[in-house]
């Protein structure tokens, strides 16, 4: 329980289903407790507010410190991804990394049989067997975040919103009087709550940070810059330099601090490599599937192949634009998920 809309009504849910429900809540980050971050995961007082939804659902809840864990494996990867050239999906890892894997393991400890979520996405059932599909509103839908949840997480997870769009959780919220009802949703990661995620790379890593050249086209020195954390693969704003055309940075350099630019198709990719690649229960490489690589992105048929040596490519059947390593590619049958990997490399032929 985040102390936000979904999760209160997620817990109401299954509370009006007769079951027995205990509130959990993960205390991951910490911001100043002085009013100037609210309404956001995370913040001072969200354990406050799932605190008071168990209690007006009378239900036990209790809150867990796990600062450390989050910091160890979301806030320094993120920054280690950054300095690499990479823009990291840190939710992903959040979800796989630190909040199921926190959430199951406190079901046992607490003797609950099931864990329970405010996420869009759908378990359903074929021959017996659960399947992650994406939720009815897809303009909710998080099964992108979910993907790496394997058949024994999946037989005991409840996702109680999955049939539901945004506009009908909020209203029975305000319905059943829940408190959170009319908080706001986030735009930004609970521990980047300006957005400036350059900022914070600065900030924890600031002695591994040098300038560098801003190369265009044909490799020639047209700026500097302070560092390859301020940019990201198919930016197009904010570069620091006026060529008179459009351009964009099509490649980022950790080794040289070099930033590259170049016109929109040479952000086109027809192959990307994987790693940390999750695939559900019954699927095996090669296959064909839709690929989304980020979240909200539109789906591009491609082929999942094996390419030796712990690497897995896809190759997509049309040119992509802006495929972003650091960046999660995930596997689609229509709205079955398939399964999905982290973006290593982009390219229009697979690396050596």
């Amino acid at each position: 329980m985040s102390g936000g809309v979904d999760s209160t009504v997620a817990a109401a849910r299954l509370v009006t289903a007769g079951h027995e429900v205990v509130g959990v809540t993960l205390h991951l980050w910490d911001y100043p407790d002085d009013g100037s971050v609210k309404g956001r995961c995370c913040a001072p007082e969200d354990v406050h507010d799932a605190r008071r939804v168990a209690d007006r659902l009378g239900i036990p809840h209790y809150a867990f410190d796990r600062r450390a864990e989050f910091e160890r494996e979301i806030v320094a990867p993120f920054v280690e991804s950054y300095l690499e050239g990479e823009t990291p999906s840190p939710c992903v890892r959040c979800n796989r990394g630190v909040k199921f894997k926190e959430l199951f393991h406190l079901a046992e400890r607490l003797g609950a049989e099931r864990v329970a979520t405010g996420h869009y996405a759908r378990i359903v059932r074929e021959a017996g067997v659960p399947v992650l599909y994406r939720a009815h509103d897809e303009s909710k839908d998080q099964s992108y975040f979910l993907h790496m949840l394997d058949r024994a997480s999946l037989e005991r997870l409840d996702l109680p919103l999955g049939d539901s769009g945004k506009a009908e959780v909020r209203a029975e919220a305000e319905r059943l009087g829940l408190p959170g009802a009319g908080k706001g949703e986030s735009q930004e990661l609970c521990f980047v709550p300006t957005g400036r995620y350059d900022d914070l790379v600065m900030a924890r890593a600031r002695e591994r940070i040098r300038p560098g050249p801003i190369v265009d086209a044909q490799g020639r020195i047209v700026g500097e810059h302070d560092g390859i954390q301020g940019f990201t693969r198919g930016q197009r704003k904010n570069l620091g330099v006026a060529l008179g055309e459009r351009a964009f940075v099509v490649d980022l350099d950790p080794a040289t601090a070099t930033v590259r630019l170049g016109p929109r198709e040479a952000l086109d990719s027809t192959r990307a490599e994987l790693d940390e690649v999750s695939l559900a229960s019954g699927e095996t490489l090669p296959l064909s599937a839709e690929v989304r690589v980020r979240y909200r992105g539109e789906p591009h048929p491609a082929r999942i192949e094996e390419l030796g040596r712990g690497r897995v490519g896809v190759r997509f059947e049309r040119p992509v634009r802006a495929v972003v390593p650091g960046q999660f590619a995930v596997f689609y049958r229509g709205d079955r998920v398939l399964g999905g990997g982290r973006i290593r490399a982009v390219g229009k032929e697979y690396a050596a």
